[in-house]
């Protein structure tokens, strides 16, 4: 057996097939926390969800040739949008107004608009070079919109928390101190360990309703819903990837570094910006969340030191395989309401904390009154049109509105390229070194 100091990079020749799939269970139970409240809370399907993110994980190996061990998992960075379009004024072709769930295919339309962005980055990265490109996106404006996306979705969490504060300060609790406290496996699935202690006082005190469990069969097919497509709704869920994108460059880097490889280079920042983009767009088209790359399966991968992609591509079978128990998607929606509050109380907290963190560790500088400019523009147009219901105009016989998250996007691009003194460069060491301790640090330490 090679060096574990090393790393691991063929796990069935030298851990055997028992240990290999083993740790491939342990990557689902990473992500599956997380991944599946993605769907509870903006109304999609779980079984949808974790079909899509297995085929989207193995759309990323194939595209990737197989050389980097990512997962793809549900992107929280979405809720917003969907947040947004459930609010939209859209009507059938009677003229009778959508309800919340028939609005979710037009979100799920934007979501696969919002993939084929990621595909645009490829092309521009492979013609033009990172360096180049990546001057459009600095942490001035990429923060302050991870900030905003956080913020715009606070009223949610407490008003699903509001349902029974009981349930969601017991899984605010529990995710707390499984994330300071925790070693291990503890300190990765807090929000799991959250959703399942605020269930069980919720089985306690009766708040759980099992009246669609026993219908459902244990096999069956995953539920397809075909996306649908809107102006509005794309324009609400487009510039959200501005934001994905960058955390995917981090989570590429931080993998690059955990697993001694450099996969910006090989197979590529362009690769793998087209798995995750047309994996996203797949699971859009389908019905699914958009998909990103999982920082708690790099939190394994750090723990472990098998860096072998097989590893993720038995989680992604994995997944499939539950998209076929309808038992186990109606279950998982038995979950009540304020449980998803409390634990989207620490989640939606944890986005805005992050774009603090992206500013911070970029080293932006609020002495600069192109950057206390373009950030406060940013937040304050943000917040401010989403109060609103954002920019409504008409476009011959269309009507388009953009969310305050689109308004707030759109200005922070434009003025970083207007105002003079753009002087950010990007470079690939130190987003890797800041990367690895930001992702992978806290959990191994």
């Amino acid at each position: 057996m090679a060096n574990k100091n090393a790393g691991i990079y063929n796990a069935p020749k030298e851990l055997g097939w028992p240990k290999t799939i083993v740790l491939g269970f342990q990557h689902v139970f990473a992500m599956f926390g997380a991944t599946v409240v993605v769907p509870i809370i903006t109304g999609l399907n779980v079984q949808t969800t974790l079909f899509c993110a297995g085929i989207g994980t193995l759309f990323f190996h194939l595209v990737t040739q197989r050389k980097a061990p990512v997962f793809l998992g549900s992107s929280f960075a979405f809720l917003g949008g969907f947040a947004a379009v459930k609010a939209l004024p859209l009507t059938d072709a009677a003229g009778n107004a959508l309800t919340e769930a028939e609005k979710l295919p037009y979100a799920c339309g934007g979501i696969v608009i919002a993939g084929l962005v990621y595909v645009v980055l490829a092309a521009l990265i492979r013609t033009c070079g990172i360096k180049r490109i990546m001057r459009f996106f600095p942490p001035v404006v990429t923060g302050p919109i991870i900030i905003l996306i956080g913020l715009i979705l606070a009223p949610n969490a407490v008003n699903d928390a509001s349902s029974n504060w009981l349930l969601a300060v017991v899984a605010i609790v529990i995710v707390v101190a499984a994330n300071i406290f925790g070693k291990g496996m503890i300190k990765i699935i807090p929000i799991l360990l959250g959703i399942v202690g605020s269930y069980i006082v919720a089985l306690v005190t009766g708040s759980v309703d099992f009246s669609a469990v026993g219908p459902a069969p244990i096999i069956g097919m995953v539920p397809i819903t075909l996306a649908k497509f809107d102006v509005s709704a794309i324009i609400i869920m487009v510039p959200i990837a501005l934001a994905t994108m960058m955390e995917h460059v981090g989570d590429i880097a931080a993998i690059s570094a955990t697993c001694n490889r450099n996969f910006l280079a090989n197979p590529g920042l362009h690769r793998t910006l087209i798995g995750d983009g047309v994996a996203t767009s797949i699971a859009g088209m389908l019905g699914g969340p958009a998909n990103t790359t999982y920082s708690e399966n790099t939190g394994v991968l750090a723990l472990t030191k098998v860096y072998d992609p097989v590893i993720m591509e038995i989680a992604a079978v994995v997944a499939i395989c539950f998209g076929f128990v309808p038992k186990f998607g109606e279950f998982i929606h038995t979950i009540p309401t304020a449980t998803i509050g409390g634990v989207s109380f620490i989640l939606y907290g944890m986005i805005s904390a992050i774009g603090v963190r992206n500013v911070v560790e970029n080293q932006v500088d609020f002495t600069e009154s192109r950057n206390v400019l373009i950030a406060a523009i940013i937040l304050i147009s943000g917040l401010g049109f989403n109060s609103i219901g954002g920019i409504t105009f008409h476009v011959a016989s269309a009507s388009i509105t953009l969310s305050g998250l689109a308004v707030a996007a759109i200005l922070g691009i434009l003025l970083n390229a207007i105002f003079p003194g753009n002087d950010y460069e990007f470079s690939e060491e130190e987003f890797t070194e800041n990367a690895v301790r930001d992702e992978v640090g806290e959990i191994v330490g």
